[in-house]
């Protein structure tokens, strides 16, 4: 089978690409790279003059204060557009979500025609933010949520932009299309299967391929300090509960001055970010989530310890314990900290959870077995 996977966000597509591959299948990304990530991708439509030439980045940011337009984004659908012509003889196009052009919903809509009319086979992935789950978060009804910290505050709306987006007609409308026209929807975690779920919708659950193969695991048995590792995106700083992380930081360097180390890195390329917390014990993920994001997956493939989200739902459905294959951060600094306390006094309960997490990674997330259970989706439609 030829597979077109469209769109990038967090190493997922590539992930799900090497195990197609290695079940013999012929795989190609397109995509931006998600931008500062730098995401490994085959056919690129990354905006490059709007962001690497000045005089262009300027006329960008003129124009958007005027217009409320990001130019890029009709680059990127330019982009997009003059490669249609390469994207013939695929078998199955999937989408990482309704906006994967990332251009405007009206360019969208009519490139995805252009490209549907090669590809007849078509899957629609929800793994981030989309019109139903930003639907159902509205309502109010999870104990919280990513808009947790704007319901707080609704002075931040301008920081939930990207999410609250896809709310609107335009998006909407986009969303709507494409589940008219795509024959499977798939979602890749816990948080989006609540929310589409709860919003009516035919949903097939696919948990998050890891190349369990490529990622090694990390003894944590020899160690002189417990070094704990935060990335910070600053664009989702809010949404990740970062925060509550960084307070609780405060207070475990001042309880634990000569035991830990602490790294913290902002806005790094993904292979630089990898390579970032290699060294860490401990990694602190995200604060308002019910199951694991990728970058979270990946770190439990190395044995880390990470604070992320692990909620009843999660642990339900896997069937697992508290603390058994991470931490469940809640959005409270002194119960963050309570927990990372609880791990710096007891090393043997960090080695546990380590090994536990490989062994989760291995048996829910292995990339090959996660691509066969796309391919019985895939070869299902007729």
């Amino acid at each position: 089978m030829n597979i077109l996977l469209l769109g990038e966000y967090s190493n997922l597509h590539n992930s799900l690409k090497e195990g197609l591959i290695a079940k013999g299948h012929k795989v190609k990304i397109l995509g931006t790279g998600d931008h500062f990530k730098k995401y490994n991708i085959d056919y690129s439509i990354y905006p490059y003059f709007f962001n690497r030439f000045w005089i262009f980045k300027k006329i960008k940011h003129i124009f958007h204060i005027f217009f409320k337009v990001d130019l890029s984004e009709f680059e990127t659908a330019i982009r997009f557009y003059y490669l249609l012509t390469k994207l013939n003889n695929f078998d199955h196009v999937q989408l990482i979500n309704s906006n994967a052009i990332e251009t405007f919903p009206f360019c969208s809509q009519f490139l995805y025609k252009k490209l549907f009319k090669k590809v007849k086979k078509r899957s629609l992935l929800v793994c981030g933010d989309e019109t139903p789950v930003i639907d159902y978060l509205l309502k109010k009804e999870l104990k919280y949520s990513i808009l947790t910290p704007y319901f707080k505050d609704p002075t931040k709306k301008d920081k939930f932009h990207y999410s609250l987006k896809y709310s609107k007609n335009n998006y909407r409308k986009v969303f709507n299309w494409l589940i008219q026209n795509c024959q499977v929807l798939i979602c890749s975690d816990i948080d989006y299967k609540i929310p589409m779920e709860k919003m009516n919708y035919t949903i097939n659950f696919i948990p998050n391929p890891i190349n369990t193969d490529r990622i090694q695991y990390i003894n944590l048995e020899n160690r002189e300090k417990t070094i704990i590792f935060l990335g910070i995106n600053r664009g989702n700083y809010i949404k990740k509960g970062i925060i509550y992380f960084e307070k609780a930081l405060k207070i475990v360097k001042q309880k634990y001055k000569d035991k830990i180390e602490i790294i913290i890195s902002e806005d790094l390329p993904y292979n630089e970010y990898i390579e970032k917390y290699n060294s860490a014990h401990i990694l602190l993920d995200q604060v308002y989530a019910y199951d694991q994001g990728y970058n979270a997956l990946e770190a439990m493939a190395k044995g880390k310890i990470v604070f992320t989200g692990a909620e009843t739902e999660f642990l339900n459905f896997y069937n697992l314990d508290e603390d058994e294959v991470c931490i469940n951060a809640l959005p409270c600094e002194k119960n963050i900290s309570n927990k990372l306390s609880l791990l710096i006094e007891n090393p043997e309960k960090m080695i546990r959870i380590s090994k536990n997490a490989r062994h989760f990674i291995n048996k829910e997330h292995n990339y090959k077995l996660i691509a066969d259970r796309y391919l019985n989706i895939f070869n299902s439609i007729n």
